[in-house]
């Protein structure tokens, strides 16, 4: 799995009752994209780091166009830690 920033990620309830997640990418700790990832969660506003298993799924944006993407704060103050 890798992520660019601003993609948005999707974890699926594993159980029955358990809501599905999704967040935006806000960091990579990666150049190449790969996980872990610093995800900004839609339904609480919290970053947390984000590990994803096998119930999770990537939605990648084109480069630039975060126009669509589930968005809370400034897409400027995105980062990579790899830099």
């Amino acid at each position: 799995m890798k992520a660019s920033i601003g993609d948005r990620v999707i974890v699926e309830g594993t159980r029955p009752g358990t809501p599905r997640r999704d967040g935006r990418i806000v960091a990579l700790h990666h150049a190449d994209g790969s996980p872990p990832y610093d995800v900004l969660w839609s339904d609480n506003g919290r970053i947390s780091l984000l590990f994803p298993g096998p119930d999770a799924h990537l939605h990648h944006y084109p480069h630039g166009d975060r126009t669509e993407s589930p968005s809370r704060g400034d897409a400027r103050s995105l980062h990579t830690f790899a830099d």
